[in-house]
């Protein structure tokens, strides 16, 4: 499976890393897991650095789109997604800019900058 997840509820975290190439089932699949395991709340990481540009410029702005679906129907978490490649960072900057909802989201180059970002975000309420 090109994407791997892990949620923890006692931290309220989900830690997702996407390599190879990647799908929009993929993704879709993802979401429906963080959904199925009540964690779309949770604060999220997301590794994309060694995924190929697989998905077009339209995939990405439609999964962007999923995620203001979410959060119409319920509380979505803050995201940090690390892209250490020039490509990937421009899949992230796609996807973010279509995925405007109320919730922080950040790209990083570094997993340890975007950990450190996300510790400091407010923990979901419950």
């Amino acid at each position: 499976m090109p994407v791997h997840w892990t949620i923890s509820h006692a931290k309220r975290l989900v830690v997702a890393v996407a390599k190879d190439e990647v799908t929009v089932a993929d993704i879709e699949k993802y979401f429906a897991g963080v959904t199925a395991d009540g964690a779309m709340s949770y604060r999220k990481i997301f590794e994309i650095t060694h995924t190929p540009s697989v998905l077009t410029e339209a995939n990405l702005r439609a999964l962007g789109e999923r995620v203001v679906l979410y959060a119409q129907h319920g509380q979505i978490g803050p995201v940090a997604i690390v892209a250490a490649s020039d490509e990937s960072f421009a899949q992230a900057q796609t996807f973010a800019a279509a995925a405007s909802a109320r919730r922080p989201l950040a790209i990083f180059r570094e997993l340890h900058a975007a950990r450190h970002w996300l510790d400091a975000q407010p923990l979901p309420e419950g």
